[in-house]
């Protein structure tokens, strides 16, 4: 049941713009009242489009034309000086651009054979330690890792072993990044398929399956050690795994929950507390969350090995805003509650989700 009504948090839709094209993907600017929303115009080309929220409007700042559709973008690898964009088009290309000069890339690499789906960056904006770097998962099944400091070579590639099939990946993150050593990429692909990456050993931590197309993987902090991780999938439901206890054979202990009939397109995790996090459905709606830990969160199994013991999970708000899939979520990382979303009703929404510090 949702907590008690007067101090629920209520999801405000502070600013509506209606866009041209299809959005695939809208970003905060950090430090900053801009946003930018990414997508594809009707004629087949990519747009950028840069807003700065004034009061209850959006003011169109700059609008760039690229050749092909845009997917995704992180500004998760830049530093707080430059925030330079990072983003993966329908052609597989990763490109990073300056937005105050934007005709030319900073950097620019032909990534994968097909669409980059999704995209992550770490150890930029003071978030995590070690080194810049950008990881993309793409429809040619593999997921790849970049620093963008060192030319057209990935840092590692994680691709389907001789004979395996190559699945569809459809979602990447990075954890675990709290040391200079330490860090991991979780990728979720369309057969339900969650691989869990160690960079620091290159190999292939742990794996596990759904059982349904997996939309989106978040880690609730990338700069800590490894905590909870969400996964979001395609009949409507979500799972919490606890990563701080790996058991030999059983894995992560989690907990699973069915939001809605349809799909769970992204999940987002407040930056400023890391155990409420936002859903956003094929429906239109978007459903905020609180994880409850368990009163102990490991225990011995019968062999004496340490297991984990999932949480749960309380549904706080929920609110539907368009009758097409919202398909992009992003908290603002400067300002608690300030959200933004957009949807394949060609929309892009300023949301303020109130209450945040009475949880």
């Amino acid at each position: 049941a949702a907590a008690g009504g007067a101090e629920r948090p209520q999801v405000v839709s502070h600013v509506q713009q209606a866009l041209s094209y299809t959005v695939f993907d809208c970003k905060w600017v950090p430090r900053s009242a801009r946003l930018l929303c990414l997508g594809s115009a009707a004629r087949g080309t990519g747009l950028v489009q840069l807003y700065e929220l004034h009061g209850a409007r959006l003011e169109l700042l700059r609008e760039i034309e690229k050749p092909k559709p845009i997917k995704c973008g992180t500004f998760g690898a830049t530093s707080l000086q430059q925030r330079y964009l990072a983003t993966g088009d329908f052609d597989g290309n990763l490109n990073i651009w300056n937005l105050e000069a934007p005709e030319i890339p900073v950097y620019s690499v032909k990534g994968h054979k097909e669409i980059i789906n999704s995209i992550d960056g770490v150890g930029g904006l003071g978030i995590g330690e070690g080194a810049p770097e950008i990881v993309t998962g793409s429809r040619d099944g593999t997921v790849k890792v970049w620093d963008p400091r060192q030319n057209d070579t990935p840092v590692a590639n994680m691709e389907p072993v001789q004979g395996e099939s190559k699945r569809d990946c459809w979602t990447v993150a990075f954890g675990n990044a709290y040391n200079q050593e330490e860090r991991v990429v979780c990728a979720g692909y369309d057969n339900g398929d969650i691989k869990l990456f160690d960079l620091k050993n290159m190999s292939l931590r742990w794996e596990t399956n759904i059982k349904n197309g997996v939309c989106s993987v978040e880690f609730d902090r990338k700069d800590i050690n490894m905590n909870k991780l969400v996964a979001t999938s395609l009949e409507g439901k979500f799972h919490v795994f606890d990563m701080r206890t790996q058991h030999p054979t059983k894995g992560f202990a989690s907990v699973s929950e069915k939001a809605q009939k349809s799909t769970i397109w992204q999940v987002r995790h407040l930056p400023q507390n890391r155990d409420i996090f936002m859903t956003s459905g094929g429906s239109g709606s978007l459903h905020l969350w609180k994880y409850e830990y368990p009163a102990q969160r490991s225990k011995k199994d019968s062999e004496g090995s340490e297991m984990g013991v999932a949480g749960s999970v309380s549904l706080l708000q929920n609110v539907t805003l368009s009758t097409q899939p919202i398909s992009s979520l992003d908290w603002s990382p400067d300002k608690k509650g300030l959200c933004v979303c957009g949807a394949f009703d060609q929309t892009v929404r300023v949301l303020i989700v109130t209450k945040l510090n009475k949880i």
